[in-house]
């Protein structure tokens, strides 16, 4: 029978999912493959494994990293670190040895848990070189396989028995200690230069955001979220999985995306929720089965894009898909549309402003706030970080005095509110969702020892909205290929950083200004017909 839902009371993890077991244990929370979890069972799970946590030696402001794919484990550990008042960091499953030292090194993570391999890629031999590059991460005293752990690490089973050396009443004082504003977790997102950022997200922003975005969807607790998008992702780990949460409902995970899996699962699990990019939209939709399968559980969900990649989520059935607008800083999203509104206006606007949040379009260069219909820097204030961890340089350039966070998004506001999204006033790159700093690909391709110089910038493509695009000056009487290249990036970035058209050009064909600055805005000029 359905229930009236209300704003949860609580403002930490721990005891919102303490109410949601309250308000019935037997209810539905988790679907791994052909594993179930109620919100008592999985409850019982993450207790144990906070008892484990703490016998390991973690305890409160302590970081705990996760490298998986999306698997109940994930959850179990995420929850259980949230319990202890340490701090869980997601780790994206696509980084390279190199980008893996720099982020555990960074947060200074203490435990990691990973699965042996995923996809392709096998994360003990992965761990293994970013010791070695990060002169051996000393703060990295325990590491947890979930199978076939390498030498030196701990099986999970044999970690979740160290529950036995710890009391519950560890875990219960470590719970009635939290302090709403205490960080619960930690996500690295792409900036403006070369070193990706640590964004720490607090208890209580958590639950305020995220039952705010579940409103809009209208979710209740008869709703199932579809779950394919990768836990690392904020878009994951704390937009769906908290607006699922805050209003009782139940995830299906996806280990990874696969359109065909994807379809049969939203079937065979009668999922209401979609939660997915462009790109997954359009797999979904060109999947030679997709006629073989109902899609008729569809209700609401979140995506991005365009109004025609917007519509194409409708047209796969989801009916009442939400545009939305956020980023990681902001707890996923800062704008979402009502998914009862006309689909028209859903396709052209991402909505009014959150509960909690304040929407302010300012001058890019003066900060003075800009009337409505004036296009804009996109500010934010109310549900955002309290700063990028251990960088205060990078904290106050994104912070303007007043408390309102610079997204270097470009919108503008109506005269009822409603927010549009108009591109980027930084140089951020989004690639099949993701964003991607220019910086950071430029720094790995200059590395090379044909490269003089490399710009790199964002070209239109069918599937991913933007694929990156490099602009390389070779050196005099050197000479490299576009497969080299590409070959030189995938040891060091994530495949989807990997630029995936280049062109040579000579240092005088490059677009500059009379100053002699580079116009970074007509580097996809010269891609013309890239896509």
């Amino acid at each position: 029978m359905l229930r009236a839902m209300h704003k949860p009371d609580a403002r930490t993890v721990p005891a919102l999912l303490a109410a949601m077991v309250a308000r019935d244990p037997t209810q539905l929370f988790l679907v791994d493959g052909a594993s179930r979890w109620t919100y008592g069972a999985f409850a019982a799970e993450i207790e144990r494994a906070a008892r484990a946590l703490a016998a390991s030696g973690i305890g409160k402001g302590d970081r705990v990293g996760i490298l998986m794919g999306n698997r109940a484990e994930w959850l179990v550990l995420d929850f259980a670190v949230m319990h202890l008042g340490a701090i869980a960091v997601g780790l994206n499953t696509w980084a390279t040895a190199h980008e893996l030292a720099y982020q555990l090194g960074h947060a200074e993570v203490k435990l990691l848990a990973i699965e042996p391999t995923f996809r392709a890629t096998d994360f003990r031999a992965l761990l293994s070189a970013a010791r070695e590059q990060g002169q051996g991460l000393p703060a990295l005293t325990t590491v947890v396989c979930t199978e076939a752990p390498a030498d030196g690490m701990l099986a999970w089973a044999d970690f979740l028995r160290r529950a036995d050396e710890v009391e519950p009443s560890v875990v219960t004082r470590a719970v009635a200690a939290l302090d709403p504003e205490d960080i619960a977790c930690m996500l690295y997102t792409s900036g403006s230069t070369a070193l990706p950022k640590g964004v720490p997200l607090a208890h209580r922003g958590l639950i305020d955001n995220m039952w705010e975005i579940g409103e809009r969807q209208h979710l209740t607790q008869d709703d199932r979220l579809w779950l394919a998008v990768s836990l690392f992702w904020s878009l994951a780990c704390v937009n769906a999985l908290y607006a699922v949460l805050t209003h009782n409902g139940a995830i299906v995970l996806q280990h990874h995306f696969d359109a065909g899996e994807a379809l049969r699962l939203i079937e065979a699990e009668r999922c209401t929720v979609f939660y997915g990019t462009p790109n997954m939209a359009l797999a979904l939709w060109e999947h030679p089965a997709r006629a073989a399968h109902s899609l008729a559980s569809l209700r609401t969900g979140v995506t991005i894009g365009t109004p025609e990649q917007v519509r194409r989520v409708a047209d796969l059935g989801v009916g009442e898909i939400c545009n939305v607008y956020g980023l990681t800083e902001a707890y996923g999203n800062s704008a979402v549309t009502d998914a009862h509104l006309p689909l028209e206006k859903r396709l052209v606007t991402v909505g009014r402003a959150l509960g909690g949040v304040e929407i302010s379009i300012r001058d890019a260069v003066s900060g003075a706030t800009l009337p409505p219909n004036t296009p804009g820097e996109i500010t934010l204030r109310g549900n955002v970080t309290p700063g990028y961890w251990n960088d205060a340089v990078r904290t106050a350039e994104a912070f303007y005095p007043d408390g309102f966070f610079r997204t270097g998004d470009l919108g503008l506001l109506d005269d009822e509110g409603f927010l549009f999204y108009r591109g980027r006033v930084k140089e951020l790159v989004k690639t099949g969702g993701i964003n991607v700093a220019p910086a950071e690909v430029e720094e790995v391709l200059c590395t090379h020892p044909a490269v003089e110089l490399a710009f790199v910038t964002g070209v239109p493509d069918p599937r991913l909205d933007e694929a990156l695009a490099a602009v390389i000056v070779v050196r005099a009487g050197a000479s490299v290929s576009e497969a080299e290249l590409a070959t030189h990036c995938r040891a060091t970035l994530a495949a989807y950083k990997t630029p995936r058209h280049f062109r040579f050009v000579t240092a005088d064909a490059l677009p500059l200004t009379t100053t002699g600055k580079l116009k970074r805005n007509e580097l996809p000029t010269l891609f013309s017909g890239a896509a």
